[in-house]
């Protein structure tokens, strides 16, 4: 994902905020990293070139960025906060294992599930959104593939 300044500035712009250095190295950061990171995971990787950040900006950052919806919050199921760059409606497969996120896009299974509740008419609920967490484990997850070994042996 090729990130722009300029388009991160733009965002900023667009949703009334000020553009500080530390926002838009924040919202860079996530969207570099790209994998759902976590505050510890931001500010680890904001540190590689600008160490005297402070991890309460980061945090108070964050916040912003979320209320903005310019990313959205994700908890595991280790209740581990992650964030994610991709605010367009999506799903996350998550690995129940090593905490692994992935997006997921399904547009038949976005009407499926619109239809579904529109045909339940919920009194008294006001749907606004419909995001699953799919959990499972990857093949590719190391853990997944640690038990494959041993069972070999």
């Amino acid at each position: 994902m090729k990130i722009l300044i300029e388009d991160i500035r733009n965002k900023f712009a667009e949703k009334g905020l000020k553009i500080t250095p530390q926002r838009v190295v924040i919202l860079e950061a996530i969207y570099k990293l790209n994998n759902h990171p976590t505050a510890d995971n931001i500010i680890a990787f904001i540190r590689e070139s600008h160490p005297n950040i402070a991890t309460g900006t980061v945090y108070k950052v964050l916040e912003t960025l979320v209320e903005n919806r310019l990313i959205k919050k994700v908890t595991t199921d280790k209740d581990i906060m992650r964030y994610d760059g991709i605010v367009e409606k999506h799903h996350h497969l998550y690995c129940s294992e090593c905490d692994l996120i992935e997006d997921y896009n399904d547009e038949e299974l976005d009407k499926l599930l619109q239809n579904h509740f529109k045909n339940k008419n919920i009194k008294g609920f006001k749907i606004e959104d419909i995001v699953l967490q799919i959990r499972g484990t990857f093949n590719k997850c190391w853990y997944y593939l640690l038990l494959i070994i041993n069972k070999m042996e």
